[in-house]
């Protein structure tokens, strides 16, 4: 039978079904798909120690599980009812159910002793009563015992009273008088037989001991002994002392005290004192086990006359029972995102004591962001009530939650729940810097590593690995990815080249730390790496422009100079910066040491005296120029100076330089050599060429020049970088308007000279307009 009241399912079952016996099909009572049902998604629990009833999965059946003792279950209770909840997980969802057990007649009547005996004296009058051993069903309505019966005899018969209560009496009525002389003893059976079907009795032997006379039975002194005590009572305590009195002397006056009618429970907990009549506890109360115990007690004499009393003995609760706190339905973790109203946890707690003591609240700690919401009697659910849980600042809570009862004085019960929170994307990579600035020497190795980046990520396993790549850079994109790259796992930045101070000093790049998130999240920081000068460069001699011969042009000093006259001026530049690029000049070697000084940074050459008439007229100085590197690099150059007060006096020590000159090598000889013979042969063949033209030609031109074109600076014809008598090696070669003749005229800045090399093919010049004429004849001074 299944019966819905108030939300609630009710079947009615008997007791003592087999094990698997199907209750009712519940997934159809509660609209449950069968399919669906599972361990996880449906759960049974039951109220109490045992679990009596589980669910089939496959049928939606409920079933039986284990043996099921209406008796030791209930008792006397005249309903006796079984509860259980069913949990649907995906739900959240409380369903009670209550079975009701009904009584079946598996007890048959018993009597406490298989026999007892029962003395009558003699001289008891016919209609006199006496209480026999009453049989004990622990069944209920017609499954208890409905009648009794005594076996044939002459002496006895038996009288079954049936009280307000409903339970029934049997009492043996004396209907003849005794003899013991006659006979001592008469030995009856009483059989105790119920309604059940089919019908179950017990029998019990009353032997009946005839006594001699005696007329005065005993006497309780009140019908009814009502105790309340305390469950916590020590054992050994007396709860009460029944006492009757007997106004026979001797042995009839002696009482004897003995447990008429008690429950299998009530004897274990309590004895009873034969001779004083104290009732004492030999085990300890429990109230949720029983809290009433209702004992008939008899009290006999030597004679066997007796009286009937009843002890009443209330148990009184206390608060010795700590509620119990049951997780019904967990969630071990939640992600850090989850909305409020989550619920985390099903909670159920139970008190075994009652009243005020039975009372149960539940609390959870208020610095948490959870609290617990009552859902159904006596569950509770633990809810989420706050959206910003962050991962990184507290991953994981200790949640306790304590159950305290009403009592006094409470007990408590607390139990710990370890909830994990699982982490979402929502951090970006960090660096540890908001810029970095890197310093790199050029020349370095290719593929060395110059710096290393880190960002660090505060979210957890893929959310957390950072991958790094370079974004941007102000070098050009061809530039960027020959120049530079980064490793994307550790952040190291590798040179792909060896730079050049000198080719670029600077530049920035831009690189991403991206995390492995989804979406992923990612952070830029700015990288300007420094490249720093090294000494890989060598001084470079601006002025003087050297000669074939690595040396510099001849320059005239006036014999006139005095100390201090400015003679020329080494310059010179360094491609490097800072200290590389820092230059001092050094003279290395003179004529004439004494003569000469050199500016140490300036690279200026000055007379150190005036010049005298011993002193050479033609000096060689070697200058040195070093930068402050290390180790320094440095270049020289030759200077070539001659002491004269005009170009006329100075053209015959500048035409025998060869000679006078200290002496070269071999190779320098030969290649000065060749370079004349090919010189004299150029200006032959032009020569001959101008000739041959101007033969052929009827009306020569007024004037032809031939050979390198002027310098364009006005008024001179020496080249630019001419500076304190520097002469250029340049020469024209003009033909005059009236020649008739093979002739030429040569002309030149009066200032100006032929190159030296010209002489050997009979050319040579003097100060002013001169005109030269070709004639091998002449020689080369003249």
């Amino acid at each position: 039978v299944c019966v819905s009241v108030s939300g609630q399912i009710r079947y009615s079952i008997p007791e003592e079904m087999q094990k698997g016996s199907s209750v009712g099909n519940i997934a159809k009572d509660l609209g449950l798909d069968v399919e669906q049902l599972s361990d996880r998604a449906v759960r049974i629990l039951s109220r109490g120690r045992t679990q009596y009833f589980a669910l089939n999965f496959k049928s939606g059946h409920l079933y039986v599980t284990e043996r099921i003792d209406r008796e030791e279950i209930c008792g006397g209770m005249e309903m006796c009812l079984l509860n259980c909840e069913v949990i649907v997980e995906d739900k959240m969802k409380l369903f009670p159910v209550e079975v009701e057990i009904t009584d079946i007649n598996d007890n048959a009547p018993s009597f406490r002793s298989e026999e007892f005996d029962l003395k009558i004296s003699e001289t008891t009058a016919p209609g006199s009563r006496f209480s026999v051993r009453q049989a004990e069903d622990p069944d209920m309505g017609l499954n208890s015992i409905q009648s009794y019966q005594l076996s044939s005899n002459i002496h006895f018969l038996l009288d079954v009273e049936t009280r307000s209560d409903g339970v029934k009496y049997a009492e043996v009525v004396l209907e003849k008088s005794l003899d013991r002389e006659e006979q001592a003893v008469h030995n009856l059976i009483l059989i105790a037989t119920d309604g059940g079907d089919p019908v179950r009795s017990g029998t019990t032997q009353i032997r009946v001991i005839v006594l001699d006379s005696n007329d005065n039975a005993p006497v309780f002194s009140q019908p009814v002994y009502k105790v309340s005590v305390w469950e916590n009572v020590p054992k050994g305590s007396t709860v009460v002392t029944v006492k009757a009195t007997d106004l026979d002397e001797g042995v009839n006056k002696e009482v004897k005290y003995s447990f008429q009618k008690i429950t299998d429970k009530a004897s274990k907990k309590l004895q009873l004192n034969s001779n004083t009549g104290d009732v004492t506890i030999v085990r300890n109360l429990d109230f949720e086990e029983a809290a009433l115990y209702e004992i008939e007690v008899q009290a006999h004499d030597g004679g066997g006359l007796f009286d009937r009393s009843k002890i009443v003995i209330v148990v009184s609760d206390v608060n010795d029972n700590a509620p119990e706190l049951t997780i019904t339905s967990l969630l071990n973790s939640v992600p850090e995102d989850s909305p409020p109203g989550t619920v985390i946890a099903l909670l159920n707690v139970q008190d075994l004591d009652s009243g005020e003591n039975g009372k149960v609240t539940c609390s959870v700690a208020s610095n948490l962001p959870f609290q617990l919401r009552k859902s159904l009697d006596n569950y509770y659910s633990l809810l989420l009530i706050d959206s910003h849980l962050d991962r990184e600042k507290t991953p994981e809570y200790n949640i306790t939650i304590t159950a305290t009862d009403k009592g006094s004085p409470t007990l408590s019960t607390q139990k710990t729940i370890l909830l994990q929170i699982s982490d979402i994307n929502d951090n970006a990579p960090v660096f540890e810097k908001p810029s970095y600035t890197a310093y790199v020497p050029e020349n370095n190795p290719s593929g060395a590593s110059i710096f290393s980046v880190e960002a660090s990520d505060r979210d957890l396993d893929r959310n957390a690995r950072v991958t790094y790549s370079i974004r941007s850079s102000n070098l050009q994109e061809v530039l960027l990815s020959s120049s530079i790259s980064i490793n994307s796992q550790t952040g190291a930045i590798y040179a792909q080249r060896s730079f050049d101070y000198e080719q670029f000093r600077e530049f920035e790049v831009q690189v991403q730390a991206q995390d492995g998130g989804s979406p992923p999240l990612s952070s830029n920081v700015t990288v300007r790496v420094f490249i720093l000068d090294q000494n890989d460069n060598a001084p470079r001699i601006l002025y003087p422009s050297l000669g074939a011969d690595g040396s510099a042009l001849f320059e005239m000093v006036p014999r006139s100079a005095e100390a201090g006259y400015l003679v020329t001026k080494v310059v010179a530049v360094d491609a490097d910066s800072g200290h590389n690029a820092w230059l001092s000049y050094h003279l290395l070697q003179a004529t004439e040491p004494t003569l000469f000084s050199m500016g140490l940074h300036t690279g200026e050459i000055r007379t150190a005296r005036g010049f005298a008439d011993r002193d050479a007229v033609k000096h060689r100085l070697v200058t040195l120029v070093k930068d402050n590197g290390q180790p320094p690099l440095s270049a020289t150059v030759t200077l070539n100076l001659v002491f004269a007060e005009n170009f006329q006096e100075a053209l015959p020590e500048m035409s025998d330089q060869s000679g006078d000159s200290t002496p070269q090598s071999d190779l320098q000889f030969y290649l000065v050599l060749a370079l004349a013979l090919i010189s004299f042969l150029f200006l032959l063949t032009v020569t001959l060429a101008i000739v041959m033209k101007l033969r052929r030609s009827r009306k020569p031109k007024l004037f032809q020049c031939f050979g390198p074109e002027p310098y364009s600076k006005t008024g001179s014809v020496f080249p630019p970088n001419y500076e304190d008598g520097t002469l250029p090696y340049s020469y024209q070669l003009c033909l005059s308007s009236d020649a008739r003749k093979n002739d030429f005229t040569l002309l030149q800045s009066e200032y100006g000279v032929a190159d030296s090399p010209l002489g050997y093919s009979g050319l040579s010049c003097y100060l002013g307009k001169l005109t030269c004429v070709i004639d091998s004849s002449l020689s080369p001074k003249s």
